[in-house]
C-alpha cells in the first residue's frame, strides 16, 4: 500500500475524515494517515485498542513512536496514561496492549540506526519552556543528532515568522487549531512539510501540537 507515501510531497490528513481498518489482531483498529507497506509498513497511524486488547510480541524493524492520546496504554515495561510520549529504537522488541482501552498516534519503522536510546517521556510532569516567540511555549521530547520531536503549545493569537523547514516538519493538532497561511488545522490533523518547505504558521484561537523536525531529508524504507 502506498499513502501519502513521497516524502518530497507536503500533504495534510484529518484523522476524523477517515474510516477505522481492523489489524490482524482482534480489539485493536487503526486509521491510516501514511503508510508505504503492507502489514510490515512504514507508516503513522491512529491507533484504537479496545479493553484487554493485545498484540503478540514483535520486533521494530525500523524503530516506533508511540505518543497517548487517550486511556491507558500498556506493555510488559510499564503503564503509559494519556500524554505519555515512547520511543522504542530499531531492533526493540515489546508485547502492547491495553487493560482499559486507549488510543495511539503511532510513527513506525522511520529511524535511523544511530536512534539507539529508549525514551518514555511522561508530559504531565514534563517543563514548559519559552519558545522563539511570545506565547510559545516547548517540551522538548527528544532530540538525536538534527532530529527533534516535542510538544508545542500555542497562546492564542501567536503569530511565529516564515521559516523555512531543513529536514521537513510533521506536525499532529492535539488540541485547538493551528493554522498558516495554507490553511486552518482542527484537532487530529496530520501535516507533513517536506524538505526546505516553507510556511507562516499561527494560531488565532490557541493549540498545541506534537511536531517533529529535522527527519525527513534522507531516504527513509519499510525494510
Amino acid at each position: 500500500m502506498l499513502l501519502h507515501a513521497d516524502l518530497s510531497l507536503r500533504a495534510v490528513v484529518n484523522s476524523a475524515d477517515l474510516e477505522w481498518v481492523d489489524s490482524p489482531t482482534p480489539g485493536i483498529r487503526r486509521k491510516m494517515i501514511e503508510r508505504d507497506g503492507d502489514e510490515v509498513a512504514r507508516c503513522t497511524s491512529i491507533v484504537s485498542y479496545a479493553p484487554n486488547s493485545k498484540f503478540p510480541t514483535h520486533m521494530h524493524g525500523g524503530g516506533e513512536e508511540i505518543f497517548v492520546l487517550n486511556g491507558v496504554f500498556e506493555d510488559e515495561y510499564g503503564s503509559y496514561p494519556a500524554g505519555t510520549y515512547i520511543k522504542n529504537p530499531p531492533g526493540s522488541s515489546h508485547a502492547p496492549g491495553s487493560t482499559t482501552g486507549c488510543t495511539l498516534l503511532v510513527k513506525l519503522r522511520h529511524m535511523r540506526p544511530s536512534d539507539t536510546e529508549r525514551v518514555v517521556k511522561f508530559t504531565s510532569e514534563g517543563v514548559w519552556h519559552p519558545g522563539l516567540v511570545p506565547g510559545l511555549s516547548v517540551m522538548q521530547l527528544d532530540s538525536v543528532e538534527t532530529r527533534h520531536t516535542a510538544l508545542v503549545r500555542w497562546a492564542p493569537g501567536t503569530q511565529f515568522q516564515a521559516h523555512r523547514h531543513w529536514g521537513g516538519e510533521e506536525i499532529f493538532v492535539l488540541e485547538g487549531v493551528f493554522e498558516d497561511e495554507l490553511g486552518s488545522y482542527p484537532a487530529g490533523t496530520w501535516i507533513r512539510s517536506p524538505h526546505l518547505s516553507q510556511h507562516n504558521p499561527r494560531s488565532t484561537t490557541g493549540c498545541l501540537i506534537f511536531v517533529k523536525t529535522g527527519h525527513l531529508s534522507f531516504p527513509l524504507t519499510a525494510t
